[in-house]
């Protein structure tokens, strides 16, 4: 498991020393998609809210297709089953993505954790340290707490 997880690593550490372009496309995407699985699969098996809501945002936020959508995710979640912690998939993206870029996908980790209607004290833990590791402030975390839970007025919103 880890030698797949250090292979992945060595990749795109490689790859962004040979072609910035790629190492943008390619693994931001790939390591910010594993962050977003690891807190959908963080209460269990993920719910099909869940995933409808996970798949919106892939397609969404990078301009995928459902195709290409359905093979990030398929990649994500093995590279993402295979990981020790959320710092290999931060660490990425913080090199790649600016702030507001950051600020959007601890976002989006907040939309994955109110697609289900509920919040437990792990998702929320789990989105702090994310966001830490992001360095997004414990001010703009909140505040985009915040923001997603006032647009799930009700769970029948679709949001």
């Amino acid at each position: 498991m880890l030698d797949g997880l250090r292979q992945f690593i060595v990749e795109i550490v490689s790859s962004q020393a040979h072609d910035d372009h790629a190492f943008d496309d390619t693994g931001y995407r790939l390591a910010a998609t594993a962050l977003l699985i690891h807190v959908v699969s963080l209460d269990g098996e993920p719910s099909d809210a869940e995933r409808r809501k996970l798949h919106g945002l892939i397609e969404s936020h990078f301009g995928l297709d459902p195709g290409a959508a359905d093979q990030l995710i398929a990649s994500a979640t093995l590279v993402e089953g295979e990981a020790v912690d959320l710092y290999h998939f931060t660490s990425v993206i913080m090199r790649q993505v600016d702030e507001q870029g950051r600020l959007r996908i601890v976002e989006m980790m907040w939309e994955l954790v109110y697609a289900d209607g509920q919040v437990s004290e792990f998702e929320d833990n789990v989105v702090w340290r994310a966001a830490d590791l992001l360095g997004v402030s414990a001010r703009d975390r909140i505040d985009l707490k915040h923001r997603v839970a006032a647009r799930r007025v009700s769970p029948s919103t679709g949001s």
